[in-house]
């Protein structure tokens, strides 16, 4: 083991170019890696061994002829709700267990384009609906800080990944948090864009109006270069932007000096822990000594409801979108009833887990004749009031600054007998998602010798400005240069 898996995107593509290392050299100790520590981990569905090598060699290849990208032949974990043709995409779930898509989700299209190298599937947790990993149908994925603690979710396949060096980066899912919240958890990098500026066509829905694929890395550098090769418009994704992405890795100067940060109050909620608060609190302080102006009286008021809206809104789109999943078109089927009926009831009973009965019986309910007005009109409404005040801060503000996560990372079964404060995992990254906008988790410290994560918000379509703000951070910290001892 040479721990090149280890490596950012930057160091392996140097190494790379200047054929100290090959692409093939990289996977096979990527792949040994995953071998070595797999057992302990379980960051990953499906490992697909033939595939990467076989894509390692095509990347040496193009290397060789001077056609080489930044991600060319750089080994990628990408979450086992993306569609990969040929690899199965489970979801994490018994009712796709056997599916192997007949086609490529855009993003996954794009890192092929990119001569990104596919190493396997990520573990998540079912259909993309958790916080902790712990809702796969298949088994909990550790965190490599503290192998009895979770770590986060839904993308917590993937954050492990990164963090136990099985793969140079990931890519995840964020519909409430499920990037930056593991990406925390596990002290690596991990970016949220702007609803529709990556592709959707081809990521296995959950709530369509809240989902968005980004990256997960080691900092804010690689975390650019991946947004430049997956991003753009995608015809075959109607919510998807036109808007023109700059050169990213080109917009981290290093400088922040006169940038404008708010801190919103409302994030530190009440039952954060102390030492959470109190990292967040010294990185914000760093901030300000690298030449940001820092604001720490801004007010988002409606903050206070986003995890009742988020709890509406989502679990209404899951009900639409995992109608789907009868028994009769693919997927598991459950036949050995006496009607059509039957089977398409104990197709879903058998098919799904408890947290996804649970969220699709949420939003039927708020479908359902009599509660549609009363809770999902409404919860829509206010969704339209938090949207406006992230509207107003940023006339003020460039970015916006919070905690990712209330916790560290808590211990695996902690909270699975308690739904609501399962929930509240997230409070700090749901009102992004209902918003829209832009934000990045960056390592921010310690405690206990559990990660801490820093939350950087942007304005729509500014993921340059946020990623600026986390490089400058990064060139002054070593915070994300720790490495778990696994």
């Amino acid at each position: 083991m040479t721990g090149n898996g280890r490596l950012t995107i930057r160091e392996a593509q140097r190494l790379l170019e200047t054929r100290q290392l090959s692409s093939v050299e990289l996977t096979k100790d990527c792949l040994e890696r995953i071998r070595q520590v797999e057992p302990e981990v379980h960051a990953f569905v499906t490992v697909s061994d033939e595939l990467a090598l076989k894509q390692a060699k095509e990347a040496d290849d193009l290397l060789a002829a001077g056609n080489g990208q930044p991600l060319t032949g750089i080994p990628v974990a990408v979450k086992d709700n993306m569609c990969t043709r040929g690899v199965r995409t489970t979801c994490s779930s018994k009712m796709l267990e056997n599916f192997i898509p007949p086609y490529n989700a855009t993003v996954v299209e794009k890192l092929k384009a990119a001569g990104a190298v596919m190493v396997g599937k990520a573990n998540m947790d079912e259909f993309a609906m958790g916080s902790s990993t712990e809702n796969s149908a298949f088994f909990t994925t550790a965190n490599p800080w503290d192998k009895n603690r979770v770590p986060g979710g839904s993308s917590g396949g993937a954050a492990a990944a990164v963090a136990a060096g099985e793969c140079v980066f990931g890519l995840g899912s964020d519909t409430g948090g499920s990037i930056r919240q593991p990406a925390s958890f596990c002290s690596v990098t991990g970016l949220k864009p702007t609803y529709g500026r990556v592709s959707r066509y081809g990521l296995i829905a959950f709530a369509s109006s809240l989902d968005q694929i980004g990256p997960l890395t080691r900092d804010a550098t690689d975390c650019a270069l991946v947004m430049d090769a997956i991003s753009g418009y995608d015809s075959n994704d109607s919510t998807s932007s036109p808007l023109p992405l700059p050169n990213l890795s080109a917009c981290l100067s290093g400088d922040i000096k006169g940038l404008r940060l708010g801190v919103p109050k409302e994030y530190f909620v009440q039952g954060m822990q102390p030492e959470v608060a109190a990292a967040v609190k010294e990185a914000i302080g760093k901030l300000e000594e690298l030449g940001a102006e820092i604001d720490w009286e801004v007010s988002l008021p409606s903050t206070s409801y986003a995890l009742a809206v988020y709890y509406i809104i989502a679990p209404s789109e899951a009900s639409a979108n995992l109608a789907r999943y009868d028994g009769v078109k693919y997927g598991f089927s459950y036949t050995d009833t006496d009607s059509m009926w039957q089977a398409m009831e104990k197709t879903r009973e058998l098919g799904f887990g408890a947290e996804v009965k649970r969220r699709i019986m949420l939003g039927t309910y708020a479908l359902s004749a009599g509660y549609y007005d009363a809770w999902y009109v409404k919860a829509q409404k206010v969704r339209t009031l938090i949207g406006r005040e992230f509207d107003q801060a940023f006339n003020k503000y460039d970015a916006l600054l919070t905690p990712t996560s209330p916790t560290v990372p808590f211990k695996i079964g902690e909270r699975m007998d308690d739904p609501f404060q399962m929930y509240l995992s997230d409070v700090c990254t749901l009102p992004i998602n209902i918003a829209g906008v832009p934000a990045v988790s960056i390592p921010a410290g310690f405690s206990g010798g559990l990660p801490v994560g820093l939350q950087i918000i942007g304005k729509p379509y500014d993921e340059a400005t946020i990623l600026k703000i986390a490089d400058a951070y990064q060139q002054a910290t070593d915070w994300h240069k720790k490495r778990p001892k696994i």
